[in-house]
C-alpha cells in the first residue's frame, strides 16, 4: 500500500508542478506583453512630447518677438530664434540667467519687478553699441495656485525701426518749421512796416515788396517739394517712361541756366556722349536742375560745371556733374541725401533753396531703378553720380 501512496503523491507533485510551471509561464508572458505595451505606450508618449515640443519649437522660432522662458530659479530654458538674433548670440543659452547672456544689468530689475507685480508692460530698453537700438519688454511671472513662482516668460519686441521713424518725423517738422517761420516772418515784419506808412515811400515801398515777393516765391518752392517729396516716397507719382536723348536733354537744362552761370561766371560745359536712356523726361529735367543749380551756387566763382556720362555694364547709363569748388567734407556725404541736411547751413540759407533738392534727386533717381551717390576731396570740387536703365539700342 505504502508504495501506492508514493506513487500516488509523487503523481499529484508532479502535476501540481505541471500546473505551476504552466501558470507561472502564463503569467510571465502577460507580465512580458504588458512591460512590452507598458514600453510601448511609453514610447508613444515620448514620441508624442517629442512631437509637441518640436512644434511648440517651431511656433517660437517662428516668432518676430525674441522669447526666453526661465525657471523657478530664473535660468532659461528656451530662446527662440529671434532672441538669439536680436542680441547675437552664438551659444547655447540653457541653464544660464538673463545676465550672464546679455550682460543688461536693467533686465535682472525687471526680474525682481515681475516677482513682485506678476508682470511689467511696456518697458522700454535702450541697448548701447555702435549703432542705437531700443527694445519694448514685456514680462510675466508663472505663478502656482498657492502663489509659488514657477517660471517667467519674458517677450522683447525691436523698436529701433520705430524710434528711428519718429526721430526722423520730429526732425522733419522741426525743419519745416523753421523753413517755413523765416520768409513768412519776413513777409509779415515788412508788411507791417509798409502799413505803417513805409508805403507812401515809392522807393522803400518797391524794396519792400521785392523782399515780400522773394520770400513768397521761397515759400511757393518749399511747399512744392514738399509735394513732390511726399508723392515720391509715397508712389505716387506715376514715372512715364520713354526714350531720352541724354546730350539733347542736358543742352535744354543747361541753357536755362546761362544768366545763373554768367552771374557767378561759371563755364557750363555739356560733355555727355550721344546716349539714349529710358526715363520720364520732365523728372530727369528735375534731377539735372538740381544737381547743375547747386554746381552753380556752391562751386567756385569764376570755375566751371561739367556733365559727363558712360555707358556701363551693357545695360546702364552713369552721368555725373561735377564743380570744382570747396568740395563736401567727408563726414557729410553720406547725408547730402537727407531732407534738408546742409553742409554749411549760414551759406545755404544765404543763397536760398528748400534744403530738398538733393533728396528729391536721389527719390526720382531710385524710381527709375537707378541708385545715386557723390564723391569729393575738400579743396578739389564735388561729382554728383547718378545711374539710369539704358535700352539695348542706347548707344547712338
Amino acid at each position: 500500500m505504502w508504495p501506492a501512496l508514493t506513487i500516488i503523491a509523487v503523481a499529484l507533485f508532479i502535476a501540481v508542478m505541471v500546473v505551476h510551471l504552466r501558470l507561472r509561464g502564463q503569467i510571465e508572458r502577460e507580465r512580458s506583453a504588458a512591460a512590452k505595451q507598458l514600453e510601448a505606450l511609453k514610447t508613444q508618449q515620448q514620441g508624442q512630447a517629442l512631437q509637441i515640443r518640436s512644434q511648440q519649437e517651431i511656433l517660437f522660432n517662428s516668432m518676430i518677438e525674441g522669447l526666453l522662458l526661465l525657471d523657478q530659479d530664473e535660468r532659461i530654458q528656451l530662446a527662440n530664434r529671434a532672441f538669439v538674433e536680436l542680441f547675437g548670440i552664438a551659444a547655447d543659452v540653457r541653464g544660464k540667467t538673463v545676465l550672464e547672456v546679455v550682460r543688461q544689468h536693467e533686465l535682472a530689475g525687471l526680474l525682481a519687478t515681475v516677482t513682485g507685480q506678476k508682470q511689467v508692460l511696456g518697458y522700454e530698453l535702450k541697448l548701447g553699441g555702435l549703432s542705437e537700438r531700443w527694445l519694448q519688454i514685456n514680462a510675466a511671472g508663472v505663478f502656482s495656485a498657492d502663489g509659488k513662482k514657477q517660471g517667467t516668460i519674458i517677450v522683447f519686441h525691436d523698436l529701433t525701426r520705430l524710434k528711428q521713424l519718429e526721430r526722423t518725423r520730429e526732425e522733419f517738422v522741426g525743419n519745416v518749421s523753421h523753413e517755413l517761420r523765416t520768409p513768412l516772418s519776413l513777409i509779415k515784419g515788412y508788411v507791417e512796416t509798409l502799413l505803417d506808412g513805409a508805403q507812401n515811400n515809392p522807393d522803400v515801398a518797391t524794396k519792400f515788396l521785392q523782399t515780400i515777393q522773394r520770400n513768397a516765391e521761397r515759400l511757393q518752392f518749399l511747399i512744392e517739394d514738399l509735394l513732390t517729396i511726399s508723392e515720391l516716397e509715397s508712389g505716387r507719382i506715376k514715372m512715364n517712361l520713354h526714350s531720352v536723348r541724354l546730350h539733347a536733354l542736358a543742352d535744354r537744362v543747361l541753357e536755362d541756366f546761362k544768366t545763373q552761370a554768367a552771374a557767378r561766371r561759371v563755364e557750363l560745359v555739356n560733355a555727355l556722349p550721344e546716349l539714349t536712356t529710358r526715363a520720364d523726361s520732365d523728372r530727369l529735367q528735375q534731377v539735372l536742375s538740381n544737381l547743375i543749380g547747386n554746381a552753380i551756387k556752391y562751386g567756385r566763382e569764376g570755375g566751371h560745371v561739367r556733365l559727363t556720362g558712360k555707358l556701363i555694364e551693357g545695360n546702364a547709363v552713369e552721368l555725373c556733374v561735377q564743380d570744382d569748388g570747396p568740395g563736401i567734407p567727408a563726414e557729410s556725404l553720406e547725408r547730402v541725401f537727407e531732407r534738408f541736411y546742409r553742409v554749411d547751413k549760414a551759406r545755404s540759407r544765404e543763397q536760398g533753396g528748400t534744403g530738398l533738392g538733393l533728396s528729391i534727386v536721389k527719390h526720382i533717381v531710385q524710381s527709375h531703378g537707378g541708385k545715386v551717390w557723390a564723391k569729393s576731396e575738400p579743396g578739389n570740387g564735388a561729382a554728383f553720380y547718378f545711374t539710369l536703365p539704358v535700352k539695348q539700342d542706347a548707344v547712338i
